[in-house]
């Protein structure tokens, strides 16, 4: 078992790494980033699909100062994976953009992993557009 996978003896790994986020972060701050992952930690609990009100990416997400989107990011990735090494990377491609992607920390520091990644999003990028343009030519919604 590695280091970071060794459960904390006082609770959940989330727990844990929220209770560091309230004391590292400004109260404000930290309240609006337990605003946008309480309903997706309930919901992680009770083992459904949340409905979510506020994306962490998006037209809605600019009113979310990117830093508390990373760290929402984080405490959701360590609520489903149970890890406390997760880590926010900005991967760029031509046809996408930049794109931030959480990942463990073996893979953050891995070129050819981070290389694997950026040609997932161009491949995926590519079937997105192309489902987009099956859409409109049939008049369906394509704004997916």
């Amino acid at each position: 078992m590695n280091e970071h996978e060794i459960p904390p003896p006082d609770g959940r790994p989330v727990d844990v790494y929220l209770d560091l986020l309230r004391i590292r972060m400004e109260t404000h701050d930290y309240q609006l980033l337990l605003s946008v992952v309480e309903p997706v930690l309930q919901a992680i609990d009770e083992h459904q699909m949340p409905t979510i009100d506020f994306s962490l990416d998006g037209d809605n997400a600019e009113a979310l100062p990117q830093e508390i989107r990373d760290e929402a990011a984080l405490v959701i990735a360590t609520a489903v994976t149970g890890r406390l090494d997760n880590e926010v990377v900005e991967i760029s491609t031509d046809e996408t953009g930049p794109v931030r992607v959480v990942t463990d920390a073996a893979t953050a520091s891995d070129p050819e992993r981070l290389g694997e990644i950026a040609d997932y999003l161009k491949e995926r990028h590519v079937q997105n557009e192309e489902l987009r343009g099956i859409a409109e030519a049939s008049g369906l919604p394509s704004d997916f």
